[in-house]
């Protein structure tokens, strides 16, 4: 059996995209195939290329609308024979025709429970509102802000008095656990969107 393909797109230092090569890539299952950004200077595409991956740069600038990197970003990834495109703090929003293309086929990992704590600094939401659990979601992604379909979730403590810092750490240490554990489900066949309801995912054991 051929090995199943992921792009990985991230604009920062690329830690969950190094968990994804230390915990899945070349074993024979999951092969990282590519790695994109929007930041020429990310850390990602470093690590991408010192693994031996393909990677490649779209930055805004060099484009005339969101649109058309997202076309040109699309025609990269289905060039590498894609099966699954990887959201690894990726900061710029998707277009809705980008998520259309590849429908069902990118995923994305949020630092909150959600629907709890969408959007930006979910870790300074959650400590804000003073919850004693906040956690970890991989899910689908759809046209809205953190809204698709959730695939695997994860708990975090909230001790009392815990610094942001702290937080942060045990946070990210979940993240490096669960992306790699849901993207092998995925590419495994174990994870199925429900016909009758878009909004449900089944996982089979």
């Amino acid at each position: 059996m051929s090995a199943f393909r992921i792009v990985v797109l991230a604009s920062g230092s690329g830690t969950n995209l190094q968990a994804i090569l230390d915990g899945l890539h070349g074993q024979g299952l999951v092969e990282v195939v590519g790695v994109g950004s929007d930041k020429p200077a990310a850390g990602a595409l470093e690590r991408g290329r010192r693994a031996g991956v393909e990677t490649a740069v779209f930055a805004a600038a060099s484009f005339e609308d969101r649109g058309a990197r997202d076309r040109a970003m699309g025609d990269w990834i289905e060039s590498l024979e894609t099966d699954l495109v990887v959201l690894a703090g990726y900061m710029q929003l998707l277009s809705a025709a980008f998520v259309a293309r590849f429908r069902n086929r990118v995923v994305n990992i949020h630092p909150a429970l959600l629907p709890a704590f969408p959007g930006l600094d979910a870790i300074g939401q959650a400590l804000a509102a003073g919850v004693q659990t906040t956690g970890v979601t991989v899910h689908f992604v759809d046209e809205g802000v953190d809204t698709g379909p959730v695939i695997a979730q994860r708990e975090v403590a909230v001790p009392p008095g815990v610094a942001r810092e702290e937080l942060e750490e045990a946070v990210h240490a979940v993240e490096h656990e669960l992306y790699s554990e849901a993207i092998r489900m995925i590419a495994e066949g174990r994870v199925r969107i429900d016909p009758g309801d878009p909004r449900r995912v089944a996982v089979d054991d």
